[in-house]
C-alpha cells in the first residue's frame, strides 16, 4: 500500500481553511459595518468571525484592503445570485423577481455610501467583477423580455439603481424593521416592470454605462 504524503494533502486544506477564514471575515465585515458603521474595529469583525487578529491581518493587509475587498465580495455574491437565477429555466419574469429581491438583501447601496472614497472603481479586477455582474444581469432582463413580460422601455441600469437604492436605510433613521419596508417597496418596483406597462416613463432608458459615467 504506497504511503500518504502528509504534507501534500495539508496543502490543499490548509488552502480550504484559509477560504473559510477569509469568507467568515468578510461575512463578519458585512455585518458589522452596516451595522456600525465603516469604522467599527478590526478586532470586533475577527471576534464576529470566530478568528484572531492575526488571521485578518494574514488575509487583508489594512482596513482599506478589508473594505475594497470587501465590495468586490458583494458583486460577486450578486453575479452568483444572478447566474444561479439563469440556471432555473421556470417563469423568466419570476426568476427576474427573485433575483432582485436577492440582490437587494446583499445591501450593496448601503456599503457603496459608507465604502465609496477607498473603492478604485478603474482598477482591472473592479472591471472584470463589473462586467461579469453586467452579463449576468442583462441574461436575466433579456430573457423576461423575450418571454414578453418585462416592459421594453426600461434597461439593467433601472434595475440596479432600484436595487442599489432600496438597498439604503431611510436617511436618519436605524429603521429595525428596514428589510420589511424594502421587501414591500421592491415588490412594487418589480410589480411596475411587467409588460405591458402602465404609463409612460419619462426619459430614456438608463444603461449600466451611463451609471458607470455618473459615479466615476
Amino acid at each position: 500500500m504506497p504511503a500518504v504524503n502528509a504534507t501534500a494533502t495539508a496543502g490543499p486544506r490548509r488552502r480550504a481553511d484559509a477560504s473559510r477564514n477569509r469568507e467568515r471575515i468578510l461575512d463578519a465585515a458585512r455585518e458589522a459595518i452596516l451595522e456600525d458603521g465603516p469604522d467599527v474595529p478590526l478586532d470586533t469583525i475577527a471576534q464576529r468571525a470566530g478568528v484572531g487578529n492575526a488571521t485578518v491581518y494574514r488575509h487583508f493587509t489594512d482596513r482599506k484592503a478589508l473594505l475594497r475587498e470587501l465590495m468586490l465580495y458583494s458583486m460577486t455574491r450578486i453575479t452568483d445570485a444572478a447566474e444561479a437565477a439563469l440556471a432555473d429555466r421556470s417563469d423568466a419574469f419570476e426568476v427576474l423577481r427573485g433575483f432582485v429581491h436577492t440582490a437587494a438583501d446583499e445591501r450593496v447601496g448601503a456599503l457603496c455610501g459608507m465604502l465609496s472614497e477607498d473603492f478604485d472603481a478603474r482598477q482591472s479586477d473592479v472591471i472584470a467583477a463589473r462586467d461579469r455582474l453586467t452579463h449576468a444581469v442583462q441574461a436575466l432582463m433579456d430573457r423576461a423580455r423575450e418571454s414578453g413580460q418585462l416592459r421594453p422601455d426600461v434597461a439593467i441600469g433601472d434595475l440596479m439603481v432600484a436595487v442599489t437604492q432600496l438597498g439604503r436605510p431611510l436617511p436618519g433613521s436605524e429603521c429595525a424593521h428596514f428589510k420589511r419596508y424594502a421587501r414591500r417597496h421592491l415588490q412594487v418596483f418589480v410589480d411596475g416592470l411587467r409588460n405591458p406597462a402602465r404609463s409612460t416613463l419619462p426619459g430614456d432608458p438608463i444603461t449600466m454605462e451611463e451609471l458607470e459615467r455618473r459615479t466615476t
